[in-house]
């Protein structure tokens, strides 16, 4: 079993936040997001990083996002999430400490009593839909690692799913997908099984160390 250092709570020095309000619709999103992207150096591979807005300080599974954050920063890239409370919030302070940008992918009008983005957020890109934000998050990473979560990270892991999908018939190369832990080891199984669709195209671990590793070893 691997074990994952707990971080402690040392102060992350303050940055300035860059704020980018994405109010195009569907048909401009595309070309808006290749302007939001300039507001980071995108010389450094992004890493999209899903989870549970209902992670808890001080938890295991807080302790291991923030790792991850923190891995992932330290080898040079950029980390997006969704930008708010929980396992956003641990992957981003992570990621401060190894000295690494953060996106934050929000979506304020529908999350109002979320108080807006964590203070570890460096770049911030605001949606109006739900759909746009994922999207975003999506299209504009060269990685995504899905780490434990409900609905809405079920949504978003078939999203980025779906995506790896299309790549593979477009002949396009293959776009890291990285599941950590359950549900997803009981659930691709069994929707690779049900849909009767390809296996092979997300990758399972059973840590998020391992998952920091992968994504490293591929991005290089």
């Amino acid at each position: 079993m691997v074990s994952v250092d707990k971080w402690n709570n040392t102060a992350v020095a303050p940055t300035t936040t860059s704020r980018i309000l994405t109010t195009l619709s569907p048909r401009t999103f595309a070309g808006q997001s290749r302007r939001a992207t300039q507001a980071y150096d995108r010389s450094m591979a992004t890493v999209a990083v899903f989870g549970s807005s209902r992670t808890i300080p001080g938890s295991q599974e807080w302790s291991n996002a923030e790792s991850l954050g923190q891995q992932l920063a330290s080898a040079g890239h950029t980390v997006a999430t969704g930008g708010y409370s929980g396992t956003m919030e641990a992957i981003s302070k992570g990621a401060r400490a190894g000295g690494g940008q953060v996106v934050g992918v929000t979506a304020d009008c529908l999350f109002p009593h979320r108080g807006g983005p964590n203070r570890f957020v460096t770049v911030i890109r605001d949606h109006p839909t739900i759909a746009s934000r994922i999207r975003d998050l999506v299209d504009t990473s060269d990685a995504a690692i899905v780490l434990p979560g409900s609905i809405g990270t079920a949504t978003e892991l078939l999203v980025a799913w779906n995506r790896v999908y299309i790549d593979s018939l477009r002949g396009l190369p293959k776009w890291p997908l990285i599941a950590v832990g359950q549900p997803w080891r009981g659930l691709i199984p069994l929707l690779i099984r049900e849909l009767d669709t390809a296996d092979g195209m997300v990758h399972v671990v059973d840590h998020t160390h391992r998952a920091a590793e992968l994504t490293i070893e591929i991005l290089g």
